[in-house]
């Protein structure tokens, strides 16, 4: 039996989690459920989306990942379960696939519901779903196949031979800012050249391997293990310090010479 992962902005006062998960056990009790985090901002898509992407090629193929974000964000009350890069998505038709996907889902099917406009669709919807695909189960029997997915888009990074303009796209709990500017991007168009880094009113002019090799309270750029550049004061909250926060721009400047 597949693995079940999952994510939600239920949070952890209430009992909207538990009630999920003990949904699925219902179903049933052999499952095995991993908690990516419900501590996703209420309805933000875009937190969603870079926590779940850092992370879901981690699993093996065939996991299944309930997504209970904006659970009630299309007023259609659409949702799907999804096939893409060999795990299952299962989530509410509210943009976050075509951001995980860039677009392109290698199969979606609208889940069928007996009761339209469920009080509770992560349990009451998608928990069934993922115990069906966890066990193995045909995803065209969930539901009718669609090509017609809310789309939402990412920010594309600006390219030059001299600079790279991007974005942060994530503020993690310790305050530091996750660009999504990449160590593949920066080489590509450095060809050896010496570069800074630029955002709010400073300037940076060297990748660290980590926070800790600058003196405390001192800012840093370094690469995180996707390979994005992030932006972190040792020891201090980047993000409250420098006044910056989700979508502030970031560039990259490219000289002449190495």
């Amino acid at each position: 039996m597949a693995v079940i992962t999952f994510l939600s902005d239920f949070g952890y006062r209430d009992h909207y989690v538990a009630a999920v998960k003990a949904k699925v056990l219902s179903l049933d009790p052999q499952v095995q459920v991993v908690d990516i985090t419900h501590a996703i901002e209420p309805f933000n898509i875009a937190h969603a989306e870079y926590v779940f992407g850092a992370v879901f090629r981690d699993f093996p193929e065939g996991t299944v990942h309930i997504l209970a974000v904006d659970t009630q964000g299309c007023k259609r009350g659409k949702f799907h379960a999804t096939k893409y890069k060999g795990h299952y998505f299962l989530l509410a038709d509210n943009g976050l696939l075509s951001l995980l996907t860039d677009g392109k889902p290698e199969l979606v099917v609208e889940l069928k519901s007996d009761t339209p406009y469920a009080p509770s669709p992560a349990r009451d919807l998608l928990a069934p779903a993922a115990v069906f695909l966890a066990k193995g189960g045909d995803i065209d029997v969930l539901g009718d196949r669609t090509n017609n997915i809310k789309q939402l888009f990412n920010r594309q990074l600006r390219l030059s031979d001299h600079a790279i303009t991007g974005h942060v796209i994530h503020v993690d709990r310790y305050g530091n800012l996750i660009t999504d500017i990449t160590r593949d991007s920066i080489e590509t168009i450095a060809h050896g050249r010496t570069f800074t880094v630029h955002f709010g009113r400073e300037t940076i002019g060297r990748i660290y391997p980590n926070y800790n090799q600058v003196d405390d309270g001192d800012c840093c750029c370094a690469y995180n293990s996707e390979g994005q550049l992030c932006i972190g004061i040792n020891k201090g909250h980047a993000a409250q310090l420098l006044g910056l926060g989700f979508d502030s721009q970031v560039d990259v400047r490219f000289y002449p010479g190495s």
